[in-house]
């Protein structure tokens, strides 16, 4: 039997696991680097005003990683025994380790979706900005967008202004995470500056459909960034000559956003592919940007199985429980890869 090589295996578990390009890497071995901690990286403080200046805020910082991002912007709105409000799969709530509650001694209530988008009557009836002495008090509302566990849904304007206009009103902060907001500002058109207005503090991810190797921003006042910039340290996320990495996000913004559109498309030609070859396995209404969640349940198929069948003929997807699969597009998987892991999941799921 032939062996497998990593040119013949399609990966569609997680834009995560893009690879640097050619131009990437040669961006990064050019950088002109100086040591973090003590904000003198040139590379590390440019990228951090152009995001800032994308987003339309005073300030942001360069992280590690979307968790330690989310971690930031949170404690930056909520103090150890208070709460945030967020959908129930949200990725602070779902796939962060209890890092809000462990660390920072944060608590969650949430609302249910089922593609994870906003519930303004919910957060209405969760709400409790001063719960007094017996209960805790609600001081941030998340919310995610794109959702990675919805799907890829993108959160509409309308009700995110609603949102801010409730959440104003009571006295309670936002914060918006951003990990693939460039697919949804690239899917709607609407600039990131639109939707980052309706939030107090915002996360960015450079690692997922931008193709950085490492890397996310939280944004948001001065105040809160300094803050950030304290516990950031705290956290030992403090780096040195970073400006390798941040080099790396720079030529993703100059390159790879506008390319989005490309893992939109191969995402709804995969889904087209297999709504023809097993009705009901994926709602094309549903499929807005590169995520493409399979819905198992009328098939009478596991996920795992499924999954593992697919392995042995070289495409990799990611199990999200019993009867769903999820498909991530990226920049490392063509039309013709698509295609490919489309024909052999078609094939899989039809019989």
């Amino acid at each position: 039997m032939a062996t497998q090589t990593s040119q013949d295996v399609i990966d569609l578990r997680s834009d995560t696991v893009t690879t640097p390009t050619p131009g990437m890497r040669t961006a990064m071995a050019r950088a002109e680097v100086g040591d973090d901690v003590y904000a003198e990286d040139p590379g590390c403080r440019g990228l951090e005003e152009r995001v800032a200046d994308l987003l339309g805020k005073e300030a942001a910082l360069f992280t590690v990683t979307g968790t330690m991002a989310n971690l930031l912007a949170v404690r930056s709105l909520v103090r150890p025994g208070e709460e945030v409000l967020c959908e129930s799969r949200a990725h602070i709530a779902r796939a962060e380790l209890g890092a809000h509650a462990a660390i920072f001694g944060i608590t969650t209530r949430t609302w249910s979706h089922p593609r994870g988008l906003l519930d303004l009557g919910a957060v209405q009836r969760l709400l409790a900005p001063k719960a007094g002495p017996y209960f805790v008090s609600t001081a941030g509302v998340s919310v995610e967008n794109t959702h990675n566990f919805g799907g890829g849904s993108i959160q509409p304007l309308g009700p995110l202004r609603k949102l801010r206009d409730i959440t104003r009103s009571a006295g309670v902060g936002v914060h918006l995470d951003g990990a693939r907001l460039w697919n949804a500002s690239v899917a709607t058109g609407i600039p990131l500056g639109e939707y980052a207005a309706l939030a107090d503090v915002v996360s960015v991810c450079l690692s997922k459909g931008l193709g950085a190797p490492v890397g996310s921003l939280v944004a948001g006042t001065t105040d809160q960034i300094a803050e950030a910039r304290v516990w950031r340290k705290r956290l030992g996320g403090g780096w040195r000559q970073a400006g390798v990495l941040a080099a790396a996000g720079s030529y993703a913004l100059d390159h790879h956003v506008e390319r989005l559109t490309e893992d939109h498309a191969h995402a709804r030609a995969l889904a087209e592919t297999l709504a023809d070859a097993r009705p009901g396995l994926v709602d094309l209404a549903e499929v807005e940007t590169n995520i493409v969640v399979l819905d198992l349940v009328h098939c009478g198929l596991a996920a795992e199985d499924v999954a593992l069948q697919a392995r042995a003929e070289g495409v990799l997807v990611s199990v999200l429980g019993p009867s769903t699969i999820r498909l991530v597009t990226h920049l490392d998987v063509d039309a013709d890869a698509c295609k490919r892991a489309g024909d052999v999941l078609a094939r899989l799921l039809a019989e």
